[in-house]
């Protein structure tokens, strides 16, 4: 999974459902600046179970993030 694709795709997702990166960064239990790093692709191989909360707290399926 490259880290780029992953941060778009978050960003994209989280913009669609009118959240703030400290409102989704609350929802799944990580700092706003975890988020940040993970939309900017700084932040590498975040776990699954993670993922299946950001895709949880978006509304989405996880491959759909890794999409």
């Amino acid at each position: 999974m490259s880290s780029k694709r992953l941060g778009k795709m978050l960003k994209q997702r989280r913009e669609e459902k009118h959240l703030t990166q400290a409102q989704l960064a609350h929802q799944v239990g990580v700092s706003q600046t975890y988020i940040a790093k993970l939309e900017s692709g700084d932040k590498k191989n975040p776990t699954l179970d993670l993922l299946k909360n950001i895709a949880k707290a978006l509304g989405v399926p996880v491959t759909e993030l890794l999409g």
